[in-house]
């Protein structure tokens, strides 16, 4: 039975995810420090993978007032520049291009996007610029591109909203199965960094929880590299190790 089990988690994959399972036990959640002291020895590969968390959520994303979504900066960043396009005028154009901003524009950005146009990572727009934005809304959307002031990217301070995209500010949003996946870094952090950037965002997310979600709100949490099998955490510990327990 054990054996069967042990080959449904490798898979078709090859001997170094098979010696990376082999140090997950089986059915075992982790605590906060034993996962990410654990994390190093199975990211195996070569290059610098990146580190991702997945949160089952106990809330249902059909309804509106349970839909778990926001933004923040992580305590060190995610690992990777952040292109950064600002829709803006006058003034605004001018203090974007101060603060760092990739590409600036107004009118002549929107239709360059509509064309087809997406060399950018996050895009910023200044209030007055919504409008416009709207006709290209169905382009972004699906992308996750489209600016909302509820993740501070739709602002007037707009130099506030590029310093903080350019630190590495990470947005999570519950998808249709009521998963959120998070990057929160990259496996050369470091155990400490990577577990600073874990708690941050599941402080936001369990401080999240909507008041109409009934029963277990964190059903699981699976921590990985991009090549590695997952590890589960435990959830209660979790809430403990955050002060919300």
């Amino acid at each position: 039975m054990a054996e069967t089990q042990a080959k449904k988690r490798i898979g078709n994959h090859g001997k170094k995810y098979s010696d990376a399972v082999q140090k997950i036990q089986l059915g075992k959640k982790y605590t906060v420090k034993e996962a990410f002291d654990l994390l190093p020895q199975v990211a195996y590969a070569k290059f610098d993978e990146g580190v991702d968390v997945a949160f089952t959520l106990g809330v249902d994303p059909k309804h509106a007032d349970q839909m778990v979504r926001g933004a923040l900066v992580l305590p060190h960043g995610i690992g990777k520049t952040t292109r950064v396009a600002v829709l803006a005028k006058g003034d605004k154009a001018r203090e974007a291009e101060a603060a760092g901003a990739d590409t600036v524009g107004a009118d002549d950005l929107i239709e360059k996007i509509g064309g087809g146009w997406l060399e950018f990572d996050k895009l910023i727009a200044t209030p007055d610029m919504m409008v416009a934005v709207s006709k290209i809304g169905k382009l972004l959307g699906p992308k996750g591109l489209m600016p909302n002031p509820k993740l501070g990217t739709v602002t007037m301070d707009v130099s506030k909203a590029i310093k903080e995209q350019k630190l590495g500010k990470v947005e999570y949003r519950t998808e249709k199965t009521g998963i959120v996946h998070v990057h929160i870094g990259k496996k050369s952090f470091g155990s400490e960094k990577l577990r600073d950037n874990y708690m941050a965002i599941a402080t936001a997310i369990v401080k999240a929880k909507p008041p109409t979600s009934k029963g277990v709100y964190l059903k699981s949490i699976t921590l990985s590299a991009t090549m590695s099998p997952g590890i589960a955490l435990d959830e209660l510990n979790t809430m403990d190790t955050v002060g919300l327990g």
